[in-house]
């Protein structure tokens, strides 16, 4: 039997709150990280991703406090990412519960960074976040922007996709900051390029509005897992709605 594709609510932390912008703009609270965590693993998430979507770019630690509430009160897969620079900050997070960490700026500004944390923790620990706008100034049309999506690299984002599973990442988290927060569909193209050149699961992030694009993105561009925020923080669709769509459309989901 195949493996079970996955559905992951994101929280996109800032100040202890859980927000929710558009391309990675116009932030506006949408609640309690902790109530939210409790309701989505009720609702059957098969993992949760936790970002503090401001500690890069305001140069500091991830807010530890907030990890640990959430790692001591659900039982699923947690990842958790921003402002993660070390092997000191791994060490902290995993310790405060989470079972994954996910990072994007430290990697691109220092690749060994991935080889070393698979080294000490595993692959499967080590997730790689990509944000990606089509700019046109790279090969693929693609280019990796850092800092929150405030800093553009110059790199293309197949190679990087590349790099960092040779590196040792066990997975893939890719953002469209062109989708991001609009519901209007996930980027398939970009997600399938990524999918059909690298041999890691892949996230796909950024765009879900209605239950056919979850469908669209695992189905016809590959995606292990599809990754949402804005239509499950505002309750326009549920994680179980997705599952039992998906179940019905023939995709081998876990049904609670």
């Amino acid at each position: 039997m195949s493996l079970y594709k996955r559905v992951i609510p994101c929280l996109d932390v800032d100040k202890g709150r859980v927000v929710k912008g558009k391309r990675f703009g116009d932030i506006r609270d949408v609640g309690d990280p902790l109530e939210m965590a409790l309701k989505y693993r009720d609702e059957g998430a098969d993992e949760l991703i936790f970002l503090d979507i401001t500690a890069t770019v305001e140069r500091r630690e991830t807010i530890i406090n907030v990890v640990r509430k959430i790692g001591e009160n659900i039982d699923i897969p947690f990842t958790v990412g921003g402002g993660i620079k070390s092997i000191q900050d791994v060490h902290m997070i995993l310790r405060s519960g989470a079972d994954k960490i996910s990072i994007n700026t430290a990697a691109v500004e220092n690749p060994k960074i991935i080889s070393t944390l698979a080294d000490i923790y595993g692959s499967q620990c080590v997730v790689i976040a990509i944000d990606a706008k089509k700019t046109l100034k790279t090969k693929s049309g693609y280019e990796v922007y850092t800092y929150a999506g405030k800093n553009p690299t110059g790199i293309d984002v197949l190679e990087w996709a590349k790099k960092v599973e040779l590196l040792g990442a066990g997975e893939i988290l890719l953002t469209s900051i062109d989708k991001d927060g609009t519901k209007e569909g996930y980027d398939l193209n970009l997600i399938k390029m990524i999918t059909a050149n690298a041999n890691i699961p892949v996230i796909a992030s950024g765009g879900a509005g209605k239950l056919n694009d979850f469908y669209l993105v695992l189905k016809h561009a590959n995606a292990d897992a599809v990754l949402a925020a804005s239509i499950f923080h505002y309750n326009e669709i549920s994680i179980l709605e997705v599952k039992k769509y998906l179940f019905e459309k023939g995709i081998n989901v876990r049904l609670p």
